[in-house]
């Protein structure tokens, strides 16, 4: 089997779900498992009601009812009957979501939020399994939920892979086109959970190890892997085969590649996972598989913008050892702070954080209580994987450089904007 994974940005509107069509006719679908985002912005939309939810928001009602139009709006686009079947299951998902909204009686945020946003996947599924269906491609609607049973951690479940896999082989058709939804699972009281980040990649892995697939392929409305980003970096290469150590190594750094828990099953059984273009199905995109670690062989460069550089010095000129290094990390992890890059000689320690929570206020009253702080805010944070004398100029020039370290493979540099 195949499998493949289409993101909110294949299925946000009515040309985007003709377009899936489109891509399967070109490249086939036989022994295909499609595994599908929420529609364009759905989740967030699904996010606003979850606030509206908890803060008794009189704007609850009017957020459900705009993302009913939404998705009213493509059906209506896709289907000219207006009886057609496919009305009826919308609204009867809607009205699950009202049901929930009106009778919860959870003040668990976490177990609230997987309840609710879960409704974006099951209703572009829904509306996509009629529509293949409506275009005389015969589909099975799977409900990943009864497939994938995960502990009760909600918003970050952990799987439960001797079941799912036992349930995986037992349901599905393999001649079939089977469309399921990405991101979902359930506990064990069949309440639905979420796997966390990048969880519909995730959830394509899930179902290519437990088929024991050929491959997984993510359709992108980009040609594949590109060696910088585009928006940073004028003349980004396109990479046509990157190892799945090497990908490990680019997200690590923080590559919106491909997340290392989606290639952990995948590298077990050695499938390999190909990004292509759903703009042109028949580009080779990027295969991320057993192999070298790049082809072509180039310096890859990933940016970090909005970093915060911050040194520490001993007070009284005595060394930074073990235990101060333990103390500080405890800190980071207390105040939810990521750390992306450590230096530390004698008496100092510097590091490039994210302060994604506004924490560090905080944390520098706690800090400069026993150590001299300075810090930058808003500096870039630069890492060049297989890095070359050309790549570290064009990325220094016409910057203050704070601070630059070098590994066998990697260097990273601290930048500040100069006037």
């Amino acid at each position: 089997m195949r499998v493949f994974k289409f993101g909110g940005a294949s299925v946000k509107d009515a040309e985007g779900i003709k377009n899936v069509h489109h891509v399967l006719k070109t490249v086939g679908y036989e022994n295909v498992l499609l595994v599908v985002s929420a529609m364009g912005k759905t989740t967030n939309a699904l996010e606003e009601v979850i606030k509206n939810y908890f803060d008794k928001s009189p704007e609850l009602n009017s957020s459900v009812q705009e993302v009913k139009k939404y998705h009213n709006q493509i059906v209506l686009d896709l289907f000219e009957d207006e009886n057609h079947p496919v009305f009826s299951a919308v609204n009867l998902l809607f009205a699950e979501l009202e049901y929930f909204l009106a009778h919860n009686k959870s003040p668990n945020y976490n177990f609230v939020y997987d309840q609710i946003v879960s409704f974006g996947e099951l209703i572009s599924t829904t509306i996509l399994s009629y529509f293949m269906n409506h275009m005389n491609i015969e589909t099975q609607w799977v409900d990943v939920r009864n497939l994938v049973k995960t502990n009760s951690n909600y918003r970050d479940a952990e799987v439960d892979w001797e079941q799912t896999k036992n349930n995986i082989t037992k349901n599905i058709k393999t001649k079939t086109l089977n469309i399921t939804q990405g991101f979902l699972g359930s506990d064990e009281n069949n309440f639905t959970t979420t796997l966390g980040r990048e969880g519909s990649d995730y959830t394509a892995a899930i179902f290519a190890y437990c088929l024991n697939a050929e491959s997984v392929t993510i359709w992108k409305d980009v040609p594949g892997v590109m060696n910088a980003d585009p928006r940073y970096f004028e003349n980004a290469s396109l990479l046509n085969q990157i190892s799945y150590r090497e990908a490990i190594e680019l997200a690590f750094y923080g590559a919106t590649v491909i997340h290392p828990k989606t290639l952990q099953p995948l590298q077990k059984k050695e499938i390999p996972l190909f990004v292509k273009s759903f703009v042109n199905p028949l580009l080779k995109g990027t295969a991320v598989a057993k192999g070298p670690d790049l082809e072509p062989k180039m310096p890859c460069f990933i940016v970090k913008r909005n970093q915060l550089m911050i040194s520490l010095s001993s007070i009284d000129f005595s060394f930074i050892m073990e235990e101060n290094i333990s103390e500080i990390f405890a800190l980071f992890h207390k105040y939810k702070i990521k750390v992306n890059l450590i230096q530390n000689s004698a008496i100092s320690f510097s590091v490039c954080v994210e302060d994604k929570f506004g924490n560090f206020g905080e944390l520098n009253a706690k800090l400069s209580k026993k150590f001299k702080v300075d810090f930058n805010e808003d500096v870039t944070l630069y890492t060049i994987r297989h890095f070359n004398d050309q790549a570290a100029k064009l990325v220094e020039e016409n910057k203050l450089v704070l601070l630059k370290q070098v590994s066998r493979e990697t260097m990273q540099i601290i930048t500040k904007e100069t006037l």
